[in-house]
């Protein structure tokens, strides 16, 4: 079975049940700054699970796309992922236990759907504790169905129990489902720690809600929220031991083969992953960086270049154009950003070899010098400076050589380094502002248009990056992979005048600093900020955090002026304005 078409099944399926089919959220979490990427299918739905009506109602399915780094040093062997898709489907107080087994159960083994052999299928239920009883009403149900008893293992929380993802909050047990892939006969009997028995779906039962005294509440709204990884299922149903062996990933694999002059199994791997990854963020605008999200996408790709380099592979964009042609149909929005997708992966590409190569001598060089077995973190930390080495890419050439790489003094390092540049940052920019005068205060105004602005006209994934107030001119510096054109320099422009004219009053407002994030304020610095925080609302327009001085009203700022638009760093442009 294809996998687009198992995809299709699965939706169909939990239509004909009455469930309403949502689209694939972001890779990038809407407006929760606490993760950086969607890992899971139920992620987008928190609200809803807490108790917030869904406008699709209470039955609801979808096929999402989720990032995990957790496990990226496994990426290369048969089951390791960092982009994958999850296949769930949630009741929202709506089903529970009994019935979501048995769709379960339904979908794994009827014939119009994946028809799987019954004979290869066991299940684990929770075995209970002084917290929460053993799940006997999940083992009656499989029981029901026709999972014989010999097939159904009793595990501890670690194995079946979800949540709470805090410290309090939704939480319970789970019942997972495991088909044995193995070509002989599956034993009577289930044992869950033989690695012929592959988990392939999870339902997972929120009945109680932890409190702050550690106790366990049954929950008033009790909802199910399950996932089945798409990637595992597939290999599964096209009988290969590796999902790197299915369909998914046979095209790009081929693609690296031919394009390779020598082959290594794991390298072509992690570069299909990788790669796959970077393709889905960069058609999110997430650039390259050392920060957050950037930071993952430029990990991603330098590893997929090192790969490259074991393989004599020259470039990569030829398989992230696979990837678009392999994935358009589901995913159209690879497609409409191709060229964004392209243009940028060479960038970070072509910028990695040219120190790659440099900092690679000075590492053989210095370990000549070496004493012991342990690389000095001064050197770790100076690759990481000097030559854009992630310090997991130190750590894979320590291991080449046999020798070990100090994480935790190069992560004390890096703090303490970070720190050092906050502080001069927080000097350069204290509020951008070089005074509070009243012309001052006109340009710090405008500068939140501008950057709304920027973000209308360019796309949400420009950012503040520093600015610099005085009361003759504004500098604002903000991310975006090239030089602004006129034509949109015009336009931002013009929507800066057009907010002034229309005489919007300033406002703001003293926020928790949790509740001031949720209400989708900007909010780009890399910074710790106090309990509370003051937001900045022009109008409807604009709002940001935001300490420095402003006007009351737009219509008292005056005419904008763009005077400059140039690139300072990789990624960063700068705009010089002024009021007439």
């Amino acid at each position: 079975m294809k996998s687009i078409e198992i995809q299709k099944k699965y939706l169909h399926f939990f239509k004909s049940k009455n469930h309403a089919i949502l689209p694939s959220a972001p890779l990038i979490p809407e407006n929760d700054p606490t993760v950086l990427f969607t890992t899971a299918g139920m992620h987008p739905l928190v609200p809803f699970l807490l108790g917030q009506p869904h406008p699709k109602g209470n039955r609801l399915a979808s096929n999402q796309k989720c990032i995990r780094t957790t496990d990226i040093e496994e990426v290369g062997d048969e089951t390791h992922l960092t982009f994958f898709e999850m296949l769930g489907n949630w009741s929202l107080g709506n089903y529970f236990k009994e019935e979501t087994l048995a769709m379960s159960y339904e979908f794994l083994t009827g014939k119009q759907w994946l028809n799987l052999d019954k004979k290869r299928l066991a299940v684990s239920c929770f075995k209970g504790d002084k917290n929460a009883p053993k799940d006997t009403d999940a083992e009656n149900t499989w029981l029901s169905l026709g999972i014989p008893k010999e097939r159904i293992a009793f595990l501890g929380k670690e194995g079946n129990w979800w949540g709470p993802a805090g410290k309090t909050g939704p939480c319970g047990p789970d019942s997972e489902m495991f088909y044995w892939i193995a070509e002989k006969p599956a034993p009577k009997t289930f044992n869950p720690k033989d690695k012929s028995w592959v988990e392939i779906w999870n339902d997972v039962f929120m009945q109680y809600n932890k409190n702050e005294q550690g106790k366990y509440v049954p929950l008033k709204q009790k909802n199910v929220d399950t996932g089945m990884g798409f990637e595992r299922i597939t290999a599964v149903l096209q009988n290969k031991r590796s999902i790197y062996e299915t369909d998914l990933f046979q095209p790009i694999i081929q693609e690296i083969q031919q394009r390779s002059k020598t082959s290594n199994t794991r390298a072509e791997r992690i570069i299909a992953d990788h790669i796959r990854a970077s393709v889905f963020l960069l058609a999110e605008q997430v650039l390259p960086s050392n920060v957050e999200q950037g930071y993952i996408l430029r990990r991603l790709i330098r590893r997929a270049v090192r790969c490259a380099r074991q393989l004599e592979l020259e470039h990569l964009g030829s398989v992230a154009e696979i990837i678009v042609k392999e994935y358009n149909q589901r995913y159209p929005e690879l497609k409409k950003n191709q060229k964004f997708i392209l243009q940028e992966l060479a960038k970070e590409e072509a910028r990695f070899k040219a120190t790659l190569e440099k900092g690679t001598r000075v590492f053989e060089k210095e370990i000549q010098k070496l004493k012991s077995k342990n690389i000095p973190v001064k050197l770790a930390f100076d690759l990481y400076q000097s030559y854009g080495f992630p310090i997991e890419i130190t750590e894979e050439l320590a291991k080449e050589h046999k020798l070990t790489v100090n994480k935790t003094a190069f992560e004390k390092e890096l703090l303490k380094h970070q720190q050092l540049s906050k502080e001069g940052a927080q000097k350069k920019f204290a509020s951008g502002l070089a005074d509070h005068s009243q012309e001052t205060r006109k340009l710090h105004t405008a500068t939140h248009l501008l950057h709304q602005a920027l973000r209308q006209v360019l796309g949400n994934h420009v950012q503040q990056k520093g600015s610099n107030i005085t009361a003759e001119r504004l500098r604002f510096d903000f991310s975006h992979p090239e030089k602004v054109t006129e034509e949109q320099l015009k336009k931002i422009e013009s929507i800066v005048n057009e907010q002034i004219k229309k005489a919007v009053e300033v406002t703001y407002k003293e926020l928790p600093v949790e509740q001031a994030k949720k209400s989708g304020a900007l909010h780009f610095f890399d910074q710790k900020y106090p309990d509370k925080v003051r937001v900045y609302s022009i109008g409807k327009f604009s709002k940001e955090f935001c300490t420095g001085p402003h006007v009351e009203n737009t219509s008292e700022i005056g005419k904008f002026k763009i005077q400059k638009e140039e690139g300072i760093a990789a990624g960063i442009r700068r705009i010089k304005a002024v009021l007439e």
